[in-house]
């Protein structure tokens, strides 16, 4: 069981990245897929969420409007669009056995319900 997470890299404001989380070893039909963001110093914030079983998202108020979260397969993906210096971190994605439990909004509160846990992509927005 292992998620794999790539994409991030070095953009100036107002600039665009992708992020993947790929799964392999399970299927993600019954887990709630989040995207965490970890800054030095700060706690890790959970930035956005989907829910496997009806494609529901959830969304931070500091990047609603300029991230979309989306899942192909295997593969949960993280649109960053009109990035922001703020936006700098490193970005983890995580996964949370709910089905259809809990809503979107709930998984991303509960950081301990996610089991499995990407090792981490830098995203450094900077002029």
């Amino acid at each position: 069981v292992q998620l794999q997470a790539s994409g991030g890299g070095s953009v100036q404001p107002g600039g665009s990245l992708r992020l993947s989380c790929a799964a392999s070893g399970f299927t993600l039909d019954r887990y709630a897929i989040g995207w965490f963001r970890q800054v030095p110093g700060k706690e890790r914030e959970g930035i956005s969420c989907i829910r496997s079983s009806d494609g529901t998202t959830y969304y931070a108020d500091s990047v609603k409007g300029r991230f979309t979260i989306s899942r192909d397969n295997e593969t949960v993906y993280l649109e960053m669009n009109s990035l922001k210096p703020e936006d700098t971190g490193v970005y983890y994605c995580a996964t949370a056995l709910v089905g259809s439990s809990l809503s979107a909004a709930q998984a991303m509160g509960v950081m301990s319900l996610y089991e499995y846990w990407g090792q981490g992509t830098q995203v450094t927005v900077s002029s």
